[in-house]
């Protein structure tokens, strides 16, 4: 398939019905659907029961790493719920580990056992090769593509350069990223080091996702939105383009979630996504008063609306999908599903864009 391009999309008034593929890959490039192409961001896991029972017998990691359980915990959603698009079970930390950082998951969260604060910490690590170490992410990909055929877009996926050494940095998860900030403004060429070298890292690791059938890679830049407007175009944005950039080599189309991105809207848009997917802290019709018409946009519903009933559901997606207009619009959160989330109010929001009144005009 081709990627979005500066054209403007068809007028056609009609247009025939399409699968959840065909649906997905044409609101990327901003072309006319049939209706609104619908997923969730961390759409398997902890919310469903048939993910909790797999979880009570394997450790995370374990998971990640098993292509079969991989397969099966990817494919949960998609048979229970319909979605228009399948993202692969992964972890964003997966290729910081090839790269040298040993990894481990508790109950807090990722813990990177040898935090990142000087050049001999950059140095010790290296670029992987992911088909000769995260052969798992690989194989999971294939086995997902030969299910899903062309009928369900699989969606890969990675971190962003800067998200990935804001964890390096804090040795896991952080309030407010002291260590990061600190060592940005103090030391700012080893920070470049390191992103340099994560870049080259995903890269290759989105280009190997899509040889293993990926048809489009969302970069999770989730913590760019921490920073000062100045600090991401100089630290964040950068490394992103080099990511995006041999996403779009591969000729699928690009996905930037960057959490947090009113404060940065319009520099955005240089890194040359396909695709802008937004929080819930801004309304979609306010991004296009500031972006324009392309990018396309994803999301942007609070997760913590599908803790209330379907009718509120509802409501909330088709209010996003106003916003957003009827060309150039995936449905989606605007970060991951809550735990909490009820299911009935899950299969609500998967089915909103399918009622005769959520079609903008």
């Amino acid at each position: 398939m081709e990627r979005a391009t500066g054209k403007s999309p068809s007028k056609s008034p009609l247009t025939k019905s399409m699968n959840g593929s065909q649906r997905f890959l044409a609101a990327c490039a901003g072309l006319p659907v049939d209706r609104t192409p619908v997923w969730m961001m961390r759409q398997a896991g902890r919310y469903l029961p048939e993910y909790r029972a797999i979880r009570e017998t394997v450790d995370f990691l374990t998971l990640c790493k098993t292509p079969d359980l991989a397969l099966e915990v990817s494919l949960q959603p998609v048979k229970r719920f319909g979605m228009d698009a399948c993202i692969v079970f992964s972890d964003i930390l997966i290729p910081v580990e090839a790269m040298g950082a040993p990894l481990a998951f508790t109950e807090e969260g990722p813990s990177l056992q040898q935090p990142v604060r000087a050049m001999a910490d950059v140095d010790r690590l290296h670029v992987p090769d992911p088909h000769e170490e995260t052969p798992f992410v690989m194989q999971t990909l294939r086995m997902l593509r030969a299910i899903l055929r062309e009928e369900t877009a699989l969606v890969g996926f990675c971190g962003a350069p800067f998200t990935l050494a804001a964890y390096l940095i804090e040795g896991g998860g952080s309030k407010n990223y002291a260590a990061t900030k600190a060592l940005l403004y103090r030391e700012p060429a080893l920070l470049h080091a390191l992103l340099a070298k994560l870049a080259d890292t995903i890269a290759e690791y989105a280009a190997a996702q899509i040889a293993a059938g990926a048809q489009a890679i969302q970069v999770f830049d989730t913590w760019a939105g921490e920073l000062a407007p100045d600090a991401y175009a100089r630290f964040a944005l950068p490394y992103e383009e080099v990511v995006i950039e041999r996403i779009h080599a591969a000729n699928v189309p690009a996905i930037l979630f960057v959490n947090g991105c009113a404060g940065m809207l319009e520099l955005i848009p240089r890194a040359k996504a396909d695709v802008l997917s937004v929080d819930w802290r801004i309304g979609l019709d306010a991004v296009r008063a500031r972006i324009g018409a392309k990018p396309a946009l994803q999301g942007n519903v609070d997760p913590a609306a599908l803790l209330s009933t379907p009718s509120t559901v509802v409501e909330a997606a088709h209010e996003a999908m106003r916003a957003a207009g009827a060309q150039g619009h995936i449905l989606n959160l605007g970060h991951g599903v809550l735990p909490a989330t009820p299911l009935e109010c899950a299969q609500a929001f998967v089915d909103a864009p399918k009622s005769a009144s959520a079609r903008a005009t």
